[in-house]
């Protein structure tokens, strides 16, 4: 396929708000190194990475403290149609459906966390016609599900299943998931039921029919006033929390004895108070988790195949209405994962 020589795309110039943001339909349009691709998008996902970084959230870098390059596409959840290849790529390639990865690895070093970069943060990404990939960086997707529902799971779901892979999350688990409506909270419930976890979801009380129907086997308000009373007799031995916030010191004293916290995000604020007697005096394991390892985006697309988790699409957008479905995201009236289509 003949690439056009530019493109729609919407472009982040510097840090702040969303008048950062410009429009273009005359961007020029990627073209692939010897061993790259380029994929025409269909559909691409919102993520608190591309608002954390658009905001300074991180401070002037990315999330992994490196100088962030504008003017930069951002998008990690890009899925769609191969268009070109390079000259030392396979031609075969063009036209197969494909999930890139957010997490793109250097692969002399696939498990090195230093040297793994994300896209549309570090390099260019998905909120565009068209985006240059490594390959090896991305899956071909055998699936029903429309680009626009496959891009409700990239970020999400990798997050999540890393999470619970850290915190080797098993059927003997009882899982604790505040904020349990939002597109990493949700897939953390499908993923730790899939393990055969027990599941208990806090979100606000006006998502939890729509939440139910990922069948949480217990779900609370958002923030209890007592949680500990709210639980009852739940023996609660991990949290996945990507909330923090003011219900943190909560969180941890409903802990069993020999608990794990894992945590992926803060996004009700990163500044907790901590009594490291609750930590040592009850054999409590406190885990951070950013940089998955390899293998989990391949497991994630192989549980879509199957059909072993379900996409939770809350609306989506034109492209050039990015800034509203921004604006919707981090209103978080939503269940699941908005996403935008060029």
């Amino acid at each position: 396929m003949l690439l056009p020589a530019t493109m729609k795309a919407m472009v982040l110039t510097g840090h702040g708000g969303p008048d950062r943001y410009e429009w273009h339909e005359d961007w020029p349009t990627p073209l692939p190194g010897p061993r790259e691709v380029v994929v025409k998008i269909g559909a691409c996902g919102l993520n608190a990475t591309d608002v954390n970084t658009r905001s300074g959230w991180y401070g002037k870098t990315g999330w992994s403290g490196r100088p962030i390059r504008f003017p930069l596409i951002q998008g990690a959840d890009a899925v769609g149609t191969i268009a070109a290849v390079g000259d030392r790529t396979d031609p075969s390639l063009i036209g197969k459906r494909v999930m890139i990865d957010g997490w793109q690895r250097d692969w002399k070093a696939p498990e090195d966390m230093n040297r793994t970069v994300y896209f549309g943060s570090e390099c260019d990404g998905g909120f565009a016609e068209y985006a240059r990939v490594d390959p090896r960086n991305m899956m071909i997707v055998d699936s029903p599900l429309s680009d626009a529902e496959l891009a409700t799971f990239q970020c999400s779901y990798t997050t999540a299943e890393a999470m619970l892979a850290r915190a080797d999350v098993s059927a003997a688990d009882t899982v604790l998931v505040p904020g349990a409506s939002g597109g990493v909270g949700s897939a953390l419930v499908q993923l730790s039921k899939r393990r055969g976890a027990r599941v208990i979801a806090l979100a606000s009380e006006e998502k939890h029919a729509e939440l139910g129907v990922l069948e949480p086997d217990l779900i609370l308000p958002r923030a209890p006033d007592d949680l500990r009373l709210a639980l009852g007799n739940e023996a609660v031995t991990v949290i996945a929390d990507v909330v923090a916030g003011s219900l943190w010191p909560q969180l941890i004293g409903v802990l069993e004895r020999g608990g794990r916290y894992v945590c992926s995000g803060a996004i009700a604020g990163p500044d907790v108070t901590l009594d490291l007697r609750q930590v040592y005096l009850r054999d409590l394991t406190l885990l951070g988790s950013t940089v998955i390892p390899a293998n989990i985006f391949a497991d994630v697309v192989t549980y879509i195949e199957r059909g072993e988790i379900k996409p939770l699409l809350a609306e989506t957008y034109a492209l050039r209405d990015l800034v509203k479905a921004q604006v919707a995201f981090e209103e978080k009236r939503h269940v699941g994962n908005i996403v935008v289509i060029p």
